[in-house]
């Protein structure tokens, strides 16, 4: 049995801080928040941080940022649109960041019970507060639990007939890495939730993920090996494409239903 990543009680520790911000993309921050803050003005609850940026592993010129909103009302097109013009220029103003991206809620949802052991989790162990009112205040302390495996990724099977859809339809280089690096993320961290209960601990590091799961999954360990590398490293080479969407992945969904179960509906 592992702690890692678990408090000194055995709940899953938060991820990043400010602190842990590289030094390079402090001014990355500083402006995400201030355009954050500029833009949502009273719209906003609270913002947040997350990914390698907080964690304080970021690359310059290869990570992204990723930041989520928390707003007093649902989202509307027009929130969206202005969350839009903020990724664009956050990602043409800085050469540190690959891109960035916007995630938008309401305060109501994260805080729902439907959502307690998928966004509510995320956001009191993953993210990072940046502005506004922490909501990890009103949510629970979280352990690897079957249930928290169900809740994050016992959806993947919904997302495979999408990404064939994408994948038919992408045209260019540039579309393929991106649709790999999204399949290769999500499957990676989705083979790792499978296996974390049995593990009993914790981690976003990509390479750790499918490390772990090869441990419970040796016959597949090459495949995951390859997903994780994809994920750092995008790729257009249809056979990888072709391995992650329809072998890898449909295995996965099937493996994930058959141990915990499918995710409780969202309307």
């Amino acid at each position: 049995m592992t702690t890692e990543g678990l408090d000194d009680d055995g709940y899953i520790a938060r991820e990043g801080s400010l602190d842990r911000v590289p030094a390079e993309f402090a001014p990355v921050v500083a402006t995400a928040r201030a355009l954050v803050a500029e833009t949502f003005d009273d719209r906003l609850h609270s913002a947040y941080l997350y990914g390698s940026i907080p964690r304080g592993t970021a690359i310059p010129a290869v990570s992204d940022l990723d930041l989520l909103l928390a707003l007093r009302r649902e989202p509307t097109g027009a929130d969206r649109t202005d969350a839009d013009v903020l990724e664009t220029r956050l990602d043409t103003s800085f050469q540190q960041i690959d891109g960035a991206g916007v995630l938008l809620f309401s305060a109501d949802t994260l805080l729902s019970d439907l959502e307690r052991h998928d966004l509510g989790w995320f956001v009191a162990c993953l993210c990072t507060p940046l502005l506004g009112d922490d909501l990890a205040t009103a949510l629970p302390r979280y352990r690897p639990t079957p249930l928290l495996a169900r809740e994050t990724n016992g959806d993947l099977g919904l997302a495979v007939p999408r990404w064939r859809e994408q994948y038919a339809t992408a045209v260019t280089d540039d579309r393929l890495r991106t649709l790999s690096r999204v399949v290769a993320r999500r499957i990676v961290r989705s083979g790792f939730t499978l296996v974390m209960p049995r593990w009993g601990g914790w981690t976003s590091d990509l390479t750790r993920s499918a490390e772990v799961f090869a441990r419970y999954y040796p016959d597949r360990a090459g495949q995951m090996a390859l997903a994780a590398t994809t994920a750092r490293t995008p790729t257009a080479d249809p056979t990888v494409l072709t391995l992650l969407i329809d072998e890898l992945a449909p295995w996965l969904a099937a493996e994930y239903t058959t141990v915990h179960g499918r995710k409780a509906p969202r309307p």
